[in-house]
């Protein structure tokens, strides 16, 4: 059962690809409200996580409630796996939204085109109203003045920050992103880490697949560290960061991070 404070409650969950075991027997809850961020090495399972509680790929066994509500399977109580009906699929995942990697924004449409699309085709809202919901979430991320430019005439982070408004635009409960600044140039990966950390601020419950371990460490309430497919470590940052170490965790940051990130992130 999920408690009350749980936004996402993941029980036993797997994912397999053929015979490649991806996550194995995954449990996790994730409070509502809290920026909850994943971290690890390449292949280990973070980005297949984030997408399983989007519902864009189906864990082979497991359940995930979001807001008490099962997405996409539920478990009868003799123990067997049944798939839901599309129309309580669709409910459940409205009220997620998702960042990803790459922009993904329409070439031939401006800013607020590509954030009011969705609300005029998918929700039926009138143009004007949706126009009035893009701006202001436009405005949200600081991009107001760029509205009727086209992705062409904007740079990645700014590309990127409309996707959040994008997302924003639809009023989940629930934002995911997927390595949001992994395409950015350093120089513009800052002011997409200052939206989500407002955003954060703000009370948005953000579920956070990251390299960027500083942001993490500072913006994260909670911070899962996976390692082949298995949750090794969850707590809170100074619970993780500081102090003793796990020292798979020591060898994870002293082999991504660089010197002077390793340093400010070294225990007292």
């Amino acid at each position: 059962m999920t408690s009350n404070a749980s936004a996402i409650s993941i029980r036993h969950l797997c994912k397999s690809y053929g015979k490649t075991e991806v996550l194995h027997g995954i449990d996790l809850e994730i409070t509502r409200g809290a920026t909850t961020c994943l971290i690890g090495p390449s292949g280990s399972g973070k980005s297949t996580l984030l997408r399983c509680i989007a519902f864009l790929e189906e864990a082979t066994s497991g359940t995930i409630l979001v807001n008490a509500q099962p997405l996409g399977f539920e478990e009868t109580p003799d123990g067997k796996r049944i798939r839901l009906p599309a129309h309580s699929i669709r409910k459940v995942r409205q009220g997620i939204g998702m960042v990803f990697q790459q922009f993904n924004l329409w070439p031939h449409m401006t800013a607020l085109g590509n954030v009011t699309e969705a609300l005029v085709t998918v929700k039926g809202l009138p143009r004007a109203e949706a126009e009035g919901r893009g701006m202001a979430q436009l405005r949200r991320v600081g991009l107001e003045a760029r509205a009727k430019h086209y992705p062409s005439e904007l740079s990645g982070g700014q590309q990127q920050r409309v996707a959040i408004a994008r997302a924003l635009a639809l009023e989940p409960k629930i934002l995911l992103f997927d390595e949001p600044t992994a395409s950015l140039d350093p120089e513009l990966t800052g002011e997409v880490l200052n939206v989500m950390r407002d955003l954060g601020g703000e009370g948005m419950t953000m579920v956070i697949v990251t390299h960027e371990i500083g942001f993490a460490a500072t913006v994260g309430d909670r911070i899962v560290f996976l390692d082949h497919g298995r949750v090794l470590l969850n707590g809170a940052p100074t619970d993780l960061f500081g102090g003793s170490r796990h020292p798979r965790l020591t060898q994870f940051l002293e082999t991504y991070l660089d010197r002077g990130a390793a340093m400010l992130l070294k225990p007292s």
